[in-house]
């Protein structure tokens, strides 16, 4: 072995610790949380959550710059998209109950390092999505001020001529971004009855909108006169749905939120489909009305449609949708306490720094993370022009969504554990992971393999496929430099081995679960998410991957730094392995959803270390009880 290089053996135990994975399991001790929320709730949250002030300016710039009229098409692809991840949040929400959301979802089925990317980056979703609402605001601010507020900036600030940054600092957004971190940190109840009062208010407005868009509606703006319906071409479709994919974000927080819903097997689902529903319809109407009432060439992006209504001289209806787009906050305020919710559940797991898991006595606000992330919130915003933060967000949610999908394969072709009350009802159906009987004479050499590895190398051939197709698929035989039959070679090669792939998952047993909602037509659905979310992600600007790369590094040095020595998964098997019974080898490093080790899940319990270790104990003694006949003490 050359000096220096770290052995085999050594690394086995680290690439465990990068593989665990979380259980859920309720202790006795823990106090349940209370579920308040209904299914109206959920649907309101969602809502205000995916139509806000994005609403107001994400419709005009993508036909202004990317789409033309055709952006209601972008806007519908994109609403199926999301679809697809709705589908599989709304499986997680339903059978895993809990706060954390995408990350959560990844950590009980793919392991830590995984996990941990994912909330790294659903982190810079919230903040990004905080970041470009309070840019709209101040866009459809300025706006009414005859730009006089952008133009005292410039002239005492000055122009900066950099890529990566936008052309003067946003100080109007850096109040609004102030604002609303105020109002998060009131607690909870204040944050929560703001958000459901804007919501209703909202979908008022958007009616208004829509109605009054069509009796202004002029067919002639779509004509070939004024550049046809699609003058970007498809090209510039695709484009414009993966900038309008961050549209519908929004539902994870319906699943983010599952923990307090009074029935989330239901519940949950029901309202990622409705609040999507009204979200989708809403885009497409106010997307087909405002092309129809103004050309698209003679949009101003920062504030199209209040600039629409005030072109046909109806000045009182663009002052009403003005001051909404700059009233109504309710992305702004869901980016900002779904961003406190993640922090604290990852701050909880030991992933993330202990201080921003600490609540305020009098608010049961987490004050230290609204503080610091409400920094960070304003330097983007200070900083990234409104283009820049709507693709940083879109790429972060992108890269969120398609590992939920991933999650929803792993956790499908997975042994689930079973209390020994429901043993024979399992041992009488066949296991998840398994050949299916019928198919056994047709692919005997699947056979011989154990439950669950042909799946696992299936899945990772389905994922490398699927990014090859996409590349393929994105960039063409030119960006690629390849013959057109080396292109046409690569393509039905990465195809068939996608749906080889593919073929191979529907051929193994999946678990089924009749008490809860569950992905239909499995493993197509999440495989075509997948995919779709990954050519959405290679549509994005090469400036906007080098943002992502930059946030991806810092975030490995935080987990290697901080988060995989202070885990707590790290100290309930230190534990464990310290009191096993003798002759008894250590637990593994990874295991399945639900095993022995309980978890406290519920957001906002704050336990100490010594609290924590003492439950670890708790467990290794009921383990290992008969190992020894004398009495246990008791914490």
């Amino acid at each position: 072995m050359a000096w220096g290089l770290p052995s085999t053996a050594s690394l086995v135990p680290f690439c465990q610790k990068l593989n665990r994975l979380k259980t859920l399991e309720e202790s006795p001790r823990e106090t349940p949380p209370r579920r308040l929320l209904t299914t109206l709730d959920l649907t309101l949250l969602g809502v205000g959550g995916m139509v806000g002030s994005g609403l107001y300016v994400l419709t005009g710039f993508v036909a202004k710059k990317l789409a033309g009229p055709a952006v209601l098409i972008s806007f519908g692809m994109a609403a199926m998209a999301s679809l697809l991840a709705a589908l599989c949040y709304a499986e997680f929400g339903a059978r895993v109950p809990r706060t954390g959301s995408a990350y959560l979802f990844t950590y009980i089925s793919m392991g830590e390092l995984w996990a941990f990317l994912v909330g790294w980056n659903v982190l810079l979703e919230y903040l990004t999505a905080g970041a470009a609402v309070a840019r709209a605001c101040s866009g459809y601010l300025d706006a009414i001020f005859s730009r006089s507020i952008s133009s005292f900036t410039e002239a005492h600030v000055g122009i900066w001529q950099v890529p990566f940054l936008a052309q003067y600092p946003d100080f109007l957004a850096a109040g609004i971004i102030v604002l609303a971190s105020t109002f998060i940190s009131c607690g909870g109840r204040v944050s929560s009855w703001l958000k459901h009062t804007f919501s209703g208010i909202n979908l008022v407005v958007i009616l208004f909108i829509i109605i009054l868009g069509f009796v202004l509606a002029r067919p002639h703006n779509w004509s070939a006169e004024e550049g046809g319906f699609a003058p970007f071409g498809f090209a510039g479709i695709m484009a414009g749905t993966a900038t309008c994919f961050c549209a519908f974000v929004g539902f994870d927080v319906i699943a983010a939120s599952s923990e307090e819903a009074q029935n989330p097997k239901q519940a949950v689902p029901m309202a990622i489909a409705i609040s999507l529903g009204l979200a989708a319809g809403a885009y497409i109407l106010v997307s087909t009305v405002l092309t129809l009432m103004v050309p698209w060439q003679n949009l101003d992006p920062n504030w199209a449609l209040a600039d629409a209504f005030y072109q046909r001289g109806y000045s009182w209806a663009g002052f009403i949708v003005a001051a909404c787009a700059i009233s109504i906050n309710t992305v702004l305020l869901s980016s900002l306490f779904s961003l406190q919710q993640i922090i604290s559940v990852m701050a909880a797991d030991g992933l993330f720094f202990q201080v921003f898991a600490h609540l305020y006595c009098r608010t049961k606000a987490p004050v230290v993370s609204i503080l610091v992330f409400g920094i960070l919130m304003l330097f983007l915003v200070l900083l990234l022009d409104l283009e820049a933060l709507v693709h940083f967000h879109s790429i972060g949610v992108l890269f969120a969504y398609s590992f939920v999908a991933i999650s929803v394969l792993v956790l499908r072709f997975q042994k689930p554990s079973t209390s020994s009350s429901q043993d024979q009802e399992q041992a009488s159906t066949p296991e998840p992971g398994q050949l299916r009987s019928a198919l056994r004479p047709y692919l005997s050499f699947l056979g011989g393999c154990r439950p669950g590895a042909a799946v696992a190398w299936a899945l990772g051939v389905l994922v490398a496929s699927a990014i090859t197709l996409d590349c393929v698929l994105a960039f063409g035989d030119s960006a690629l430099n390849l013959p057109t039959w080396g292109y046409t070679m690569l393509l039905l090669l990465s195809s068939v081995t996608f749906l080889l792939s593919l073929l191979i998952l529907g051929a193994h047993q999946q678990e089924k679960q009749q008490d809860t909602f569950q992905v239909p037509l499995v493993p197509l659905t999440p495989a075509l998410s997948i995919l779709l979310n990954i050519f959405l992600m290679l549509k994005l600007s090469y400036l906007t991957w080098l943002r992502f790369s930059i946030w991806l590094l810092i975030g490995l040095v935080v987990y290697f730094g901080y988060g995989i020595r202070h885990s707590k998964e790290t100290a309930l098997r230190r534990w464990c392995w310290t009191c096993s019974a003798p002759n008894q080898a250590p637990a593994q490093e990874s295991r399945p959803l639900g095993a022995q080790m309980p978890y406290p899940t519920s957001l906002g319990t704050q336990r100490s270390w010594q609290h924590l270790l003492c439950r670890a104990a708790q467990v290794c003694r009921s383990a290992h009880a008969g190992a020894s006949s004398e009495p246990q003490p008791r914490c």
